[in-house]
């Protein structure tokens, strides 16, 4: 079933991207893909062309993927390995979701970060690695 819904996916990625992103498998390992994201050009990131890794376990769409940054992100909710704190990458998670709203999840999170629930505290609280950091810092 996992494949299958893969294939779909992809298909519809295909056919319809999300803004600013494109997706794909990595050689013939459709349960291994790369994305590459445009940084918004209302955020810091704007301008970048940051890799990300997605990997679907077997028993997807009922797990969420594995997504991960590869290119070095200066953000409060992706850490230095690339791991990125998101919702819907854990407990709110639904099979409902696709990689299109995961990777359009990931564009938003670049322009509007969560100070709240930070993976690193201390970009979280810095005043100066956001332009309006202190309307989004308290």
């Amino acid at each position: 079933m996992a494949l299958r819904r893969i294939i779909k996916e992809l298909k519809d990625l295909q056919r319809d991207p999300p803004t600013s992103c494109s997706a794909g498998p990595v050689s013939d390992d459709m349960f291994h893909w790369q994305a590459t994201i445009m940084g918004p050009s209302d955020s810091p990131y704007s301008g970048g062309v940051f890799l990300v890794a997605i990997h679907f376990p077997p028993d997807y769409p009922f797990k969420p993927p594995k997504v991960a940054f590869k290119t070095k992100v200066f953000h409060p909710n992706i850490n230095s390995n690339g791991s990125i704190c998101l919702d819907i990458l854990k407990e709110q998670w639904s099979p409902a979701l696709t990689v299109s709203k995961v990777l359009l999840s990931v564009c938003s999170l670049l322009t509007d970060p969560n100070p709240d629930d930070p993976l690193v505290p201390e970009i979280a609280h810095m005043d100066t690695w956001f332009p309006s950091s202190q309307a989004l810092v308290l």
